[in-house]
């Protein structure tokens, strides 16, 4: 069971466990995206790029980070739903054999009794194996109360 609203205070931090992220990886999200972007799908065009290689979509790397965070087993049964992503920043790419790793750090809480539950502030960050911020912004998601 995951944790319910009470569970979450400020400063409270979480570290997820760790994924490599595979070509098949990119190009299964360009299939059911349809972003067939060059620079995710095609490596002999993407040498051209600053990168010189293939790189993850962003917004892979955002849902890997929202899959991470769902494998801890915190919002397992207590999630009412996700409500904003805020601020997002995509700072270094996601190359093919990074291994992902995310950092959740909670910044604000605000019981919402009316729904059964409250809202629950996360700073995230998405890190490589270099430790290296790939990309962070703020998660607001609501979470049940404990139950009486």
């Amino acid at each position: 069971m995951g944790m319910y609203f009470e569970e979450f205070s400020i400063g409270k931090k979480i570290v997820t466990g760790e994924r490599i992220v595979t070509s098949d990886d990119i190009m299964k999200f360009a299939d059911l995206t349809g972003d067939n972007n060059r620079i995710h799908t095609d490596a002999e065009f993407s040498k051209t790029t600053p990168f010189g290689q293939r790189i993850a979509h962003g917004l892979l790397g955002l849902s890997l980070a929202s899959g991470l965070a769902w494998q801890t087993g915190i919002l397992d049964g207590t999630v009412i739903a996700f409500r904003e992503v805020n601020e997002w920043k995509f700072i270094k790419p996601i190359f093919i054999g990074d291994q992902v790793q995310v950092e959740l750090n909670v910044t604000e809480t605000k019981a919402l009794p009316r729904i059964g539950g409250g809202s629950v502030m996360l700073e995230v960050e998405l890190k490589n194996q270099k430790d290296d911020v790939c990309m962070k912004g703020a998660w607001n998601i609501l979470v049940m109360l404990k139950p009486k």
